[in-house]
């Protein structure tokens, strides 16, 4: 068992490094660049969903901190899966009910999942695009207690963290 855990840490870790070296495809302006990352992001969420089946949401405490954000980062680029992104949604938020994964990450991919549904997000983590400039979050429930949803889960406020997106 602990072989199949230390196989399967590796495997999900070079997951992540395969959507690091190819995630400017998905802002491609050539087809096949962009087809090549939806194949790609398919790919790993197919075996995602294996993993969550067999193993349940690979924690920390299973699989060590890299592959347990690697399994998050898959998830969070599942965007066309969204059954993928529902199940680990679940898995990972009852990780961390029990302390085994982070709510920042958990609060990304709760958004992400949100706005691929069609519905408004809670965290403002999810940029729709920039306009005149500035990013332009997609809608966001109650935005008025934003900054103290966003400290709850440990993600800076809303202002700082845009800032990140607005052109140099």
């Amino acid at each position: 068992m602990a072989h199949d855990i230390a196989a399967l840490a590796a495997e999900l870790t070079e997951m992540a490094a395969a959507d690091h070296r190819s995630s400017i495809r998905a802002n491609s302006d050539d087809p096949a660049e962009q087809l090549a990352w939806r194949r790609l992001t398919a790919q790993h969420g197919d075996r995602l969903a294996a993993i969550m089946d067999e193993y349940g949401w690979p924690t920390a405490e299973a699989v060590g901190e890299e592959a347990a954000r690697a399994a998050w980062l898959v998830a969070q680029h599942a965007d066309r899966q969204l059954d993928v992104q529902r199940r680990a949604l679940e898995l990972m938020g009852q990780a961390v009910s029990a302390g085994l994964a982070r709510p920042r990450e958990f609060a990304f991919l709760r958004d992400r999942t949100l706005v691929n549904e069609g519905r408004e997000q809670i965290y403002g983590t999810q940029i729709a695009g920039v306009k005149d400039g500035s990013p332009v979050p997609w809608p966001c429930e109650k935005p008025e207690q934003l900054d103290e949803r966003r400290a709850d889960v440990g993600i800076e406020p809303f202002d700082e963290y845009v800032a990140k997106f607005a052109p140099a």
